[in-house]
């Protein structure tokens, strides 16, 4: 289902989407604090208290809102060069962040206060890294026994698998066209919508979808209704995708469209994209969506590939 931008009687308001996906867009969504600004807008997550957690490309790389909007609290200078992935996964009775920066090449495991759990480096196991440079972690998934998978997206276009305990298992990918291989593996999910886990890759530079068992077997692709997919969030059957050229997309169960939200056709054509001027931003029309997550409620937050950055939230009407 496609979808129009519809202004409605209401001063400013815009409305997204149609049926049970309608969405009133809430643009420059959190407040923040005098002295705090933010870079690239990389990443966001929800956490269990539905606190809506941002990584960008500043000394504050990870700022924290409250549901309404309101900061709580920011950290992370370390990650200001290279921030760029956050998935949140809730371990037993807490919450933890696990962070991509691919400047330092690294991968993160942090609390939500910023207590750093470990740091994992070059997957050197892998056996196909010469030198640290290399590798450029991009994003995390996570599997339902516990293990984690690392997209390199910009690095060498592998696929790295670690168990729970942050131990390598296997290694699968590497640059190409063909089944199996990848082009920027920039986003990583395993989902669970039906009875066997799959994991799925946002192989952006391939333009397409890719599909893995959870040892890295190759199973299909799906190539309709995507420009440049960039991650992914999961709610009960639908799969929502924030896809770098203009707009976010949610798929059904079968990884077909339900609809298409915020679509700015041509955008990453104009000249300075996605660095746009702010006064050519329009609500409801997105100029580079790089992740997006649900919250409980079914609104949706979206982060923009912009050196200002850019928060909306679609908050759920229907």
């Amino acid at each position: 289902m496609m979808t129009n931008t519809i202004p409605s009687s209401r001063s400013r308001q815009v409305i997204l989407g149609s049926g049970s996906h309608t969405y009133e867009v809430v643009e420059g969504w959190g407040r923040l604090p005098e002295g705090v600004k933010y870079g690239f807008t990389h990443g966001v997550a929800i956490d269990s208290q539905q606190h809506v957690i941002v990584h960008n490309m500043s000394r504050d790389s990870v700022i924290i809102f409250d549901r309404d909007g309101r900061f709580i609290k920011s950290w992370g200078p370390e990650f200001k060069n290279g921030a760029h992935g956050l998935q949140l996964r809730r371990e037993g009775t807490s919450d933890y962040l696990y962070l991509a920066d691919y400047v330092r090449h690294l991968v993160v495991k942090a609390t939500v206060d910023g207590e750093i759990v470990w740091t994992l480096g070059v997957p050197w196991e892998s056996g196909v890294y010469q030198s640290e440079e290399q590798y450029k972690p991009t994003n995390v998934a996570f599997a339902p026994n516990g293990d984690f998978y690392i997209a390199d997206g910009y690095g060498l276009s592998y696929v790295h698998q670690y168990n729970i305990k942050a131990q390598y298992i296997r290694t699968w990918g590497g640059k190409g066209k063909e089944a199996g291989k990848l082009d920027t593996p920039h986003g990583i999910w395993v989902d669970t919508r039906d009875k066997e886990p799959v994991v799925v890759v946002a192989d952006r530079g391939n333009s397409r979808l890719q599909l893995f068992t959870l040892d890295g077997n190759h199973l299909g692709f799906v190539t309709d209704e995507l420009r440049r997919p960039c991650h992914f969030d999961q709610r009960g059957d639908e799969l929502l995708i924030p896809d770098l050229w203009g707009r976010v997309t949610i798929f059904d169960k079968d990884n077909h469209l339900v609809t298409h939200l915020g679509d700015n056709p041509g955008v990453w054509e104009q000249p300075g994209w996605p660095n746009l001027p702010r006064e050519n931003w329009q609500a409801g029309k997105f100029i580079s969506p790089h992740s997006a997550c649900w919250d409980a409620d079914g609104n949706i937050y979206v982060v923009e590939w912009i050196a200002k950055g850019r928060v909306s939230k679609l908050r759920r009407a229907s």
